[in-house]
């Protein structure tokens, strides 16, 4: 593949390059303090009494319907569970949704609508937020202006969007069915400067029947945590390619990280890279016209993340399963409310799994791969080419670090940094706020892991063993990305101590040069 690239776009990655283009994964999140602080205005403004034990009903719920999605192959949809691809193929009738999510049973009236405020919203806003920072550190050129936010509920994938591209955003469109999810995400809005237009509507058809044609593309459509609710594997299908039909660039799809999950976003992207491969066989069957061969081009599609390929899951025949984990310190209202009488306090933190796919429209850029053409020196060639004059220590310096360790022998913490959902407002911090963000922007900017396939994932959580670390990857097993593997790695510090100080260095999300 590198013979098609000239030499002048080979990217050099040092050590440290390469860790930071892999570095995906976000140890704690800190939910944005403006995000805190609507939280806590509407659960005030509401005035409800017993929100404890509407959180607890609400998590009853949820795990109630965990229960029913893992019992919801039935005779119908079973050959469409086994191969949904091949059904869709045969089936000559176009599919008509007949079931909108929510018809498993549960509805977000008031009293659940508070519940999942209190209690849920800042987990998912964490997910969401993970996912799309990424797609901002691999595609460092794209900045949404017209968004899609399917299954919109209280507002956290746009809380998330406003946190990763706050000025490119002009316009999202918000499709929520649940009156009391709408009057709750205005809520949370209020009184913040600087929103995009936003329009909201209660189905897809909707917000077809409303926009123009020439509107209906969007940089990019999200629907997070909403098609497990959907009781049709059918159905599902079909709202995907509806979706899919309103991008114009980039499709993320989010749901929680479990088996049934996974199985989703599994499905949902094969069917789309079927579909659009089937394009392209018979766009060029047909001898289409010159003018018509940038259109076709178009019309295929690739995974931006997390996998580094397009060809099938290599996890779908094996008992496990792809997910992510994001850890994000619990809000007061968290524990407040989630929190039952005579238990034990809860952590400070929680962590939350989650499983996504971002799609994008076009062909897979071709880039060479990061290690190619890299040598590393082995631990020995490594102690043979050090010079022992560099080890030794000057007294005098040894004796200036002595006198700074003592004049400044620790660093005092703020007590009020502990409880940031302070309802007071504090300018200073916000504008260091500020500071960090654009730092951590500059830096994703001078480092960024390409599309071009040669970067693996590390899918589960590595194992540290002396100097040797295990991991899990899966990985691109040929130049075109049109195949995958998954692969157990291990890295030992002997035999390349450069690549083994960036295995102790990675979590589990991180990508991994090949």
């Amino acid at each position: 593949m590198a013979s098609f690239l000239p030499e002048t776009s080979r990217k050099i990655f040092t050590p440290e390059g390469l860790r930071s283009a892999a570095k995906q994964s976000q140890r704690c999140l800190v939910v944005p303090v403006r995000l805190r602080r609507a939280i806590k205005k509407y659960l005030r403004e509401q005035d409800e009494p017993h929100v404890k034990r509407k959180v607890l009903r609400l998590s009853e719920s949820l795990n109630a319907i965990k229960d029913v999605n893992s019992q919801l192959v039935t005779t119908s949809s079973r050959e469409l569970v086994e191969d949904p691809l091949k059904s869709s193929e045969q089936s000559k009738q176009r599919w008509k949704i007949k079931s909108s999510y929510g018809d498993i049973g549960f509805k977000y009236r008031d009293d659940e609508t508070i519940a999942y405020v209190a209690s849920r919203m800042p987990a998912v806003f964490s997910a969401c937020h993970r996912v799309l920072k990424e797609v901002r550190r691999r595609l460092p050129g794209f900045s949404p202006a017209r968004v899609l936010d399917f299954g919109a509920g209280t507002g956290s994938a746009f809380w998330a969007l406003r946190e990763v591209w706050p000025e490119s955003l002009q316009k999202i469109n918000l499709v929520e069915p649940s009156q009391s999810m709408q009057r709750a995400g205005r809520s949370l809005i209020k009184g913040l400067k600087n929103l995009p237009l936003i329009h909201g509507y209660d189905s897809i058809q909707a917000l077809t029947k409303s926009i123009k044609k020439s509107e209906r593309e969007h940089d990019l459509v999200i629907a997070s945590y909403v098609l497990g609710e959907i009781p049709s594997l059918k159905d599902r299908i079909t709202l995907v390619r509806q979706l899919w039909d309103l991008t114009q660039d980039l499709l993320v799809l989010v749901e929680p990280g479990t088996p049934h999950g996974y199985n989703i976003i599994s499905q949902m992207r094969s069917h789309i890279l079927w579909m659009e491969n089937r394009k392209c066989r018979k766009s060029k069957a047909a001898n289409i016209a010159s003018k018509d061969l940038v259109v076709a081009q178009k019309s295929s599609a690739f995974i931006v993340a997390p996998c580094p390929h397009d060809g099938p899951c290599p996890l779908v025949k094996t008992s496990k399963y792809c997910h992510f984990v994001q850890r994000l310190e619990r809000t007061s209202s968290q524990r407040a409310y989630k929190r039952s009488k005579g238990e034990p306090p809860l952590r400070g933190f929680e962590d939350e799994k989650f499983c996504f796919v971002v799609i994008r429209r076009g062909q897979r850029p071709r880039e060479p791969w990061p290690l190619d053409g890299t040598e590393f020196e082995t631990l020995k060639e490594q102690q043979a080419k050090r010079n022992p004059e560099d080890l030794e220590i000057e007294y005098e310096d040894l004796i200036k670090l002595r006198q700074e360790a003592d004049d400044n022998p620790y660093d005092e913490v703020d007590p009020s940094t502990y409880d940031s959902d302070a309802m007071e407002s504090d300018a200073r911090e916000e504008d260091e706020g500020e500071e960090e963000e654009e730092e951590e922007q500059e830096q994703e900017e001078t480092t960024s892991a390409d599309l071009g396939g040669g970067w693996g994932r590390i899918i589960f959580p590595s194992v540290r063993r002396g100097r040797q670390v295990t991991m899990d990857i899966c990985r691109s097993t040929k130049r075109d990305c049109s195949e995958g593997s998954f692969e157990r790695l291990v890295i030992t510090k002997s035999k390349n101590p450069t690549l083994h100080h960036q295995a102790r260095k990675s979590l589990w999300g991180d990508l991994w040069p090949f």
